[in-house]
């Protein structure tokens, strides 16, 4: 079980932990939102809990709950630019559905 970061999402994190000045990572995870049901939350990390599974990923923390990582096993977090467009972009194995504004899916 993992989840990943491709470089391009790596460097990005990387560069506004260092703009920060603290954080180990980020966490992602998953809330109850939107027209599909469920959303991804990015945040960063400072310091993982307990219970919570820690991948490194070109150098870079991925902190999610154990409760989490069924959803969101095998996905792989991308930053592009798309024209004037930049984000996150989620490529999960698992989603089946997603909403027609990307906000959020289901499984």
């Amino acid at each position: 079980m993992s989840v990943t970061l491709t470089e391009s999402a790596a460097r990005h994190i990387t560069h506004f932990i260092d703009k920060r000045g603290k954080g180990i990572g980020i966490r992602l995870g998953l809330k109850t939102s939107g027209c599909s049901g469920m959303a991804y939350k990015l945040e960063f990390v400072d310091q993982a809990l307990d219970d919570d599974l820690v991948f490194d990923s070109h150098g870079v923390k991925v902190v999610i709950d154990q409760k989490s990582l069924v959803y969101l096993d095998g996905t792989e977090l991308d930053f592009v630019r798309e024209g004037l467009n930049e984000g996150f972009k989620f490529n999960n194995p698992n989603a089946k559905n997603q909403c027609g504004c990307g906000e959020s899916f289901n499984m």
